[in-house]
């Protein structure tokens, strides 16, 4: 059994009369690439803010391997990493020259600075553009030096915030890549992101955060799972029976959407789309119109967060 890297224990943050966090709990394994998620102000930022030593919680507490996340503890501050929402990069400065001026922050020996300046400018595919200044740059660019600067140093934890927010594709699949690379060789990532496909794609659980507290954190599949997947078909020449016999399928709900349409909600569309064109065949009609929909992470998140717009 995995051991958990990073543990939580109701955290809380106020921020006078506001309280942003009601009492956190969660853990992460070691080696685990877990998804965080929540609509804007959900307090996302916030949690990642306390548990990457930025910012002091109002209660509760954290550890890492066992020690306490505190602001004040400098070898858990070199044990984290983290990529914030808003670029943290110096424009002024070439590519190198801010791996080196955060390096130096992180207390780096020389030789080791020098040689992990190298690695991580071809991780993040920067090598050729390595001495021109940030300023000069792209968004994709920036996004993926500031990602180079988080992992700069080796950290045992990787809290990455919005990380592809507003690249371009080709920067998006690197850093995605990347990412990817990175918890293959054993660094536990904490990954938020508003882009669902991501989350889906990279982690294999996920909390979801509302209103300062997890409103759920499970396995990817079993989140999955929560929600019904749907079929939607139009049969001309139906016979009459057509709704009884559709009802009659392994764990489906059966919705006339008028005439000769349907839709069918059920746990694994797949499965249930194979036993359908058998129905289709016994009943001698073909469908001039079919969709499937999987269950999928937005599905779930939207069931759970509703789908008020959050500004």
């Amino acid at each position: 059994m995995t051991a958990a890297l990073l543990k939580v224990d109701n955290i809380q943050k106020r921020y006078g009369r506001v309280e942003a966090l009601h009492g956190v709990s969660f853990h992460v394994d070691q080696g685990e690439l877990f998804g965080l998620l929540g609509p804007n102000g959900a307090g996302k930022t916030t949690l990642i803010s306390i548990l990457a030593c930025l910012l002091p919680p109002t209660g509760g507490a954290a550890t890492l391997g066992g020690k306490p996340i505190l602001m004040s503890d400098p070898d858990i501050r070199r044990q984290i990493g983290i990529v914030p929402q808003d670029l943290a990069v110096y424009g002024e400065l070439t590519a190198r020259e801010n791996l080196a001026f955060f390096g130096q922050l992180y207390g780096m020996p020389a030789a080791d600075l020098d040689r992990r300046i190298g690695e991580v400018l071809e991780a993040i595919a920067l090598a050729d553009r390595a001495d021109d200044r940030v300023n000069t740059y792209s968004g994709g660019m920036k996004r993926r030096l500031n990602l180079g600067v988080a992992i700069l140093h080796g950290p045992k934890l990787l809290f990455l915030d919005e990380p592809t927010t507003g690249v371009d594709p080709q920067s998006r699949n690197r850093i995605f890549e990347e990412v990817k690379r990175l918890n293959s060789i054993g660094m536990t990532i904490v990954y938020t992101s508003h882009y669902m496909e991501e989350v889906q794609a990279l982690c294999t659980r996920v909390g979801i955060l509302d209103h300062g507290k997890f409103i759920a954190c499970d396995t990817l599949q079993k989140l999955l799972h929560s929600v019904e997947g749907r079929i939607r078909f139009r049969v001309p020449g139906l016979p009459k029976d057509a709704a009884v016999r559709f009802a009659a399928l392994p764990s489906v709900k059966v919705q006339s959407n008028g005439g000769d349409s349907f839709e069918l909600r059920c746990p694994e569309p797949a499965k249930t789309l194979v036993q359908l064109v058998h129905l289709f065949r016994e009943m001698d009609v073909e469908p001039n119109q079919l969709e499937t929909h999987e269950p999928n992470l937005e599905r779930v998140f939207l069931d759970l967060t509703g789908r008020a717009l959050r500004d």
